[in-house]
Parts: C-alpha cells; structure tokens; sequence
C-alpha cells in the first residue's frame, strides 16, 4: 500500500490532517517571533533572544526586559518608562499604590489575571519578583515546558513520519533517516533549552534544532500531499533501488 493507491476516504483523512498540522506549525512559528523574538526588542528571532529567553538578561530585571521587548506596545511611552523607573528605583509599596498599580490595572489586568500561564502582577508580591533582577528561567517551568513540548509534538511527529512511510521514490534508510530526524532534533532543541539557561553559548543549538525539526517535517508534509493528489508515484513499484537498501 502506498499513498498513490489507498482509498479516496483515507486520502482526505491524511489531507486533513496535514493541512491542520501545517498550519498549526505555521501559528506555532509565529508564536514564537511574538514571544521569544522579541526578548531582546527587536524583531525576528537572533541568538540574543535565546538567551534572554533560557539564560536571562541579568544587567536588568525580568519587568523591564519584558517591557522592553515582547511587552513593548502593551502601554503607551510614557506609562511603560513610569514603570521601569519604579522598577529601577527600588519597586517600592508606596509608589506601586499611588502610582503604578493603576497603569497595571488599566493595562495588564485583562489577560494576567485570566491566563493561567501568565504571572498575576496586579499582585504586589508577585510583580516585586519580576523586578529582581532577570535570572535564567527557573527549573520548575522549563520541566513543565519541557515535557509538553516533547510529549506533544512527538506525537504530531508519529503520525506526520506514519503517513510519509507510504511514500515512494525514497530508498528505505533515506525515508527512515528522514522520519528519524525530528525526533533528534526535539531532542536536541529541549536539551539546548536546559544547556543555554547553563551557558548561552549554548543557544546556537536552540535554533538548529527547531530549524532541523521543521525541515524534516516541510518535506515529509509536502511529498506525502503531492503523492497523494498532484502527481501520483509512477515509478517503482517498491523504493528498494532507490537510495539503499
């Protein structure tokens, strides 16, 4: 059985679930430009971002380094620089009262104090943390990070390297290295997060290994939905003198 052959019901069982999949990966992407790249205050993803992300910006405090960067069009000019000169000046109660917890209020209560994953910083206690001084992310939330991440797109991964097996045209080790690869790119892209909150000359491998993943993936997607409904395969009728054996 081969993607060129199966029935008309599992083609669109397939294709539906590769569109949805790609343009999950194309939301997932820009997710991560509106978050990580933007650690640094600029746009698009740089090494810099990474670090900010895993290792920190420890010349300044969390607070500020959000409000220069991902937060930045959050508040306008005048209120975010009232905050980061509170933050700089000690983050004092008093200010925080008469002046600062108001902007916050008007600004950021909407969604840090209805989203879960987001620190509820109309909160003195919890917004007197993010003015310390940034420090790498801490262990508790890069584990839980961690495991979703890999649990979660492994499976993506399962069924996206599932339905590239039925292809043709590749030799049996290319298609099985093809399908291996994101697999050892996940790997590597979690375990770069926990080397470069350790050191950020680590970060290089963050985006080797999320570029690596995806690539695999673009060709896997793409063949699987060309073989289907563009040009079916007519070659060989098996993939054993193709690339190896």
């Amino acid at each position: 059985m081969n993607l060129s052959t199966i029935s008309l019901p599992l083609k669109a069982l397939f294709t539906g679930y590769i569109l949805v999949i790609g343009v999950g990966l194309m939301m997932a992407g820009a997710q991560i430009m509106l978050t990580h790249g933007m650690s640094d205050g600029k746009t698009g993803l740089s090494i810099d971002d990474i670090v900010y992300s895993y290792y920190g910006n420890r010349s300044n405090s969390k607070l500020e380094n959000k409000l220069n960067g991902s937060m930045k069009d959050k508040a306008p000019t005048k209120e975010r620089l009232a905050i980061i000169n509170w933050v700089t000046h000690g983050a004092t109660q008093q200010r925080w009262t008469t002046e600062i917890q108001p902007i916050v209020l008007k600004r950021c209560a909407s969604c840090h104090t209805s989203i879960p994953a987001l620190p509820n910083i109309t909160q003195f206690e919890v917004i007197k943390k993010l003015a310390a001084t940034d420090g790498a992310v801490d262990t508790s939330s890069l584990t839980r990070i961690s495991h979703i991440h890999l649990f979660g797109i492994a499976f993506i991964f399962f069924f996206v390297g599932l339905i590239f097996s039925l292809t043709l045209g590749f030799g049996r080790r290319l298609k099985a290295l093809i399908i291996f690869i994101p697999f050892a790119f996940l790997i590597l892209d979690v375990s770069a997060w926990w080397l470069t909150r350790l050191n950020p000359d680590f970060a290089w491998l963050v985006i080797i290994g999320g570029l690596g993943y995806s690539l695999a993936s673009a060709i896997m997607l793409s063949s699987s939905l060309y073989q289907m409904w563009i040009t079916p395969w007519r070659g060989q009728s098996s993939d054993e003198n193709a690339w190896g054996d």
